[in-house]
């Protein structure tokens, strides 16, 4: 008789990483398809190519360091890093710009440290950084909301200038896109105008930017999700929002001439997809209770730092990618006592 029909029998669970990934991907399509509205079809040709560099990147990783594909390649891992990276780029980012963030975050900041579970950075954010870093210009290259564009944008439109740099009659990017609501907030107020005074441009909404601000509520909701499904825990975004909350307050009740409200902050740029889907990162966060609040208020009063005096209208990248430096240290200082221990 087979070993297999003495030995006792055991139920073969589900793979948690995968389960873990697509609820992530899940709690994301809300804030595509508002992505969409606002900014046209882009966003989802931009996603379709950070998928399909991704996979074929953890593809060729797998095979040099003869790993077993199919049970890495269906985990999701590299589909989540590469559906972050892509709605963290500018919606029109061409195509060479999105190839190079999803090779260096797959290989370099996930393979190169060991792969899924031994990488101590979020890859999308180190990518992110590296492409913010070496061309800002691209980086900075975003599209108004579709209600306030000269040009909206069709599929092929979007696919012309992503593959090509200029739309099908020859309309150069430049002519159609412009800053972000943090970079003309950041910008004009270096020029001596208040914020009261930027915020009544077309570019701004009620609290935040045009579009954003529902961008951004939408990836509140779908963190809640995520937190209600306990796929996360609520420590780190609520620190993160609550650190990025008070600074902002602090300085908008005494110096309102140098910064937008806390609401503007919350809303704009990508505050939430930070708290709720980068900073949560159960690889590179801290691990216990009292070191993920640590780890949350850091990221927010590095984002707000970085926002304000930093050289970048956003800081949601680099305030992750310090803290997550600091992450042995955190989780040394706040480990929990064990019982009968002085």
């Amino acid at each position: 008789m087979p070993l297999s029909r003495l030995s006792s029998p055991f139920l073969s669970g589900t793979n948690r990483v995968t389960l873990h990934m697509l609820q992530l991907l899940l709690a994301l399509v809300p804030a595509v398809i508002a992505i969409v509205y606002f900014f046209g079809p882009s966003v989802l040709i931009t996603i379709a190519l950070a998928i399909v560099v991704a996979l074929l990147a953890e593809a060729l990783m797998l095979k040099l360091r003869d790993r077993p594909l199919k049970p890495f390649l269906t985990d999701g891992s590299a589909i989540v890093t590469a559906v972050l990276l892509a709605i963290a780029l500018p919606p029109l980012a061409p195509w060479w710009l999105t190839t190079i963030g999803i090779l260096f975050a797959i290989i370099f900041a996930k393979h190169l440290y060991g792969g899924l579970g031994y990488n101590p950075f979020n890859p999308a954010m180190v990518a992110y950084v590296l492409l913010l870093v070496s061309f800002p210009l691209e980086m900075t290259t975003w599209l108004p909301v579709a209600s306030l564009s000269e040009h909206p944008l069709d599929f092929m439109s979007a696919f012309h200038i992503i593959f090509n740099g200029q739309l099908l009659d020859g309309t150069a990017l430049d002519t159609i896109s412009g800053a972000t609501p943090l970079d003309a907030m950041k910008t004009q107020i270096g020029l001596a105008q208040t914020p009261n005074q930027i915020s009544t441009q077309p570019l701004f909404g009620l609290f935040g930017g045009k579009g954003w601000e529902w961008i951004n509520i939408w990836l509140a909701m779908g963190g809640l999700y995520l937190i209600y499904r306990r796929v996360i825990s609520w420590h780190i975004p609520v620190a993160m929002l609550t650190g990025l909350t008070a600074i902002s307050l602090i300085t908008w009740l005494i110096s309102p001439e140098i910064t937008g409200s806390p609401l503007f902050h919350i809303l704009s740029g990508g505050t939430m997809l930070g708290a709720f889907f980068i900073a949560t990162d159960p690889i590179t966060a801290s691990t216990t209770i009292k070191g993920k609040l640590v780890f949350g208020a850091g990221v927010g009063l590095l984002t707000y730092i970085i926002r304000v005096w930093g050289g970048y209208p956003d800081g949601i990248a680099f305030a992750v990618l310090l803290m997550n430096m600091l992450v042995p240290l955190i989780d040394y200082y706040t480990q929990p006592k064990v019982y009968g221990a002085k």
